[in-house]
């Protein structure tokens, strides 16, 4: 149910937000943080790692808030970072 719950909250990310990765931050906050998965301290640190590390920083974000969500174990963290980058990317591709 986490997965797919992850899946709708960055597939209407990457759907309705214009303006590149830099204008999907406060979105993505907005939505991870009120629903209190992740405290905004921790976030600005996700922010963080997300802008020194290559590739897109939304990508990079939902990887990240993905793998943190969906638990400390290994396959749960990996298919939780795949679930939210995939369903953030997705809208582009379509």
């Amino acid at each position: 149910m986490l997965y797919w719950e992850l899946f709708t909250v960055f597939f209407k990310i990457g759907l309705f937000s214009f303006g590149g990765g830099l204008a999907m931050i406060s979105i993505i906050q907005q939505e991870v943080v009120g629903r209190g998965w992740i405290p905004a301290a921790e976030y600005a640190r996700i922010i963080t790692i997300s802008q020194i590390t290559p590739g897109p920083i939304a990508v990079n974000t939902a990887t990240y808030v993905g793998a943190r969500v969906c638990g400390p174990e290994f396959w749960h963290a990996l298919l939780g970072s795949f679930v939210a980058t995939f369903s953030v990317s997705l809208p582009s591709f379509i």
